[in-house]
Formats: structure tokens, C-alpha cells, sequence
């Protein structure tokens, strides 16, 4: 896949996803906005949500110095929606994704991570809801774009993957030589969840050869 930096990518990932989630969640019961998000402890349907809403909303507003995407600060922002209705959650995390992308394309990668998890918990909510796609689907393409500079910028360790599902392989984090790169086979959505942290599936077929899967772990707790 291309090394270069698309800066398209975010803003195409953010409405991708605005598309086809939030009228997902418009369409739910008020009831499922409780369920619980297992690769989120503590947190609901409703608190990831109001989590990323108030990310992009940030963005938008340019209220993004440093510290202000901490646990401490994230669950303030979640605390500030708690008398908020859902729609009125939904209707900000809307907004969020279609007007954040263009403004974090244009940031130059230094907010690229804000766009990838934004589709990341995405899938988190998926899940929690039972519903199918999650860290897969139309967005799929632009987000394995963004893990690939997101790796290389980071330094991260380097890793070949060869997808089932996609036609070309694609080269993670710092390739310098000092380390050989690691190796995955397997799908997409397999290789999503072990750089998010987030649970494989059993069923799921991998081979993961020269790094540890803690080492993929690219957002960190």
C-alpha cells in the first residue's frame, strides 16, 4: 500500500462512518445506548459515544491542547453530557464526523489517531450492540491508510502483513533495519483489533511471527 500520507483519508473514514453508524443508532432503543462496551470497562453504549462526539467536536472548535485527551479529561466530557438525550448525543457526534475529517486531514498527522479511533470505537460500539462489521467494512481501506502512517510516525515496530482480505500487503511502523519486521497472515478486522488492544475472536485464523501481540498495541492501557 502507499507509504505517502493521504490527507483525504480522515475526512473519507469520518463520513464513511457517519453514513452508515448513526443511523444505525438513531434506529435503536433508547435501552441499547446502556449496554455495556467491553473494550471500554466502566463505560456504556452512551459514554463512548458522548466520548467521541466530544473528541470531534473539539477538533472542530480547535480545543485540543495537551493533556485534553487523558482518561481524566475524557470521562469529564462524558460527565458534562450526562442530562443530554441521546439524540442530542448522536446529533453532535454527527456533526463531529462531518466536520472534523477535512479539519484533521489538513493537521498534517497530528491528529490522525483522533480519526482512527474514532472508527476503532466504532467497532466497540458494534459489538456491544451485536451488530456486524465491526473494524471491518467500507471504511476499512482509509483506516489501515491511517495505521500505516500512524505506525511509521510513531516509530512503531514493524510489521508485514499479509490480509486475506486485501488484494496488497501492507507495511507497518518503522522499517530502519535495526529490527527484522514482524509477520501477520490473517484478515483485516484481526489486525484492527491487535493494534487497538482489543479482544481476537476465537474462531479468528492468524499467524503472528516475530513480535509479541502486546507490542502491536498502538493506543496503549
Amino acid at each position: 500500500m502507499n507509504d505517502v500520507r493521504d490527507p483525504e483519508a480522515p475526512g473519507r473514514l469520518l463520513a464513511v462512518e457517519r453514513d452508515e453508524l448513526v443511523p444505525l443508532l438513531r434506529s435503536r432503543a433508547d435501552g441499547d445506548f446502556a449496554l455495556p462496551v467491553a473494550a471500554c470497562p466502566g463505560w456504556t453504549v452512551r459514554d463512548v459515544l458522548a466520548h467521541c462526539s466530544s473528541a470531534l467536536i473539539r477538533v472542530v472548535e480547535k480545543r485540543y491542547e495537551d493533556g485534553v485527551f487523558s482518561p481524566a479529561s475524557n470521562d469529564r466530557d462524558i460527565a458534562e453530557r450526562a442530562d443530554w438525550t441521546n439524540a442530542r448525543i448522536l446529533d453532535e457526534l454527527e456533526r463531529g464526523m462531518t466536520e472534523a475529517g477535512p479539519l484533521i486531514g489538513r493537521a498534517g498527522g497530528a491528529l490522525d489517531a483522533i480519526a482512527l479511533g474514532e472508527w476503532v470505537h466504532a467497532g466497540d460500539v458494534r459489538v456491544a450492540l451485536g451488530e456486524p462489521g465491526a473494524y471491518a467494512g467500507r471504511g476499512l481501506p482509509d483506516a489501515l491508510a491511517l495505521l500505516g502512517t500512524l505506525t511509521r510516525d510513531r516509530g512503531h515496530v514493524p510489521l508485514h502483513a499479509d490480509l486475506d482480505d486485501v488484494d496488497e500487503p501492507l507495511k507497518l511502523g518503522e522499517v530502519s533495519g535495526e529490527r527484522p519486521p514482524g509477520r501477520f497472515i490473517g484478515d483485516a478486522a484481526t489486525l484492527v483489533r491487535l493494534y487497538a488492544g482489543r479482544p481476537v475472536d476465537d474462531a479468528a485464523g492468524y499467524e503472528l511471527a516475530g513480535v509479541e501481540a502486546a507490542e502491536l498495541n498502538l493506543f496503549g492501557g
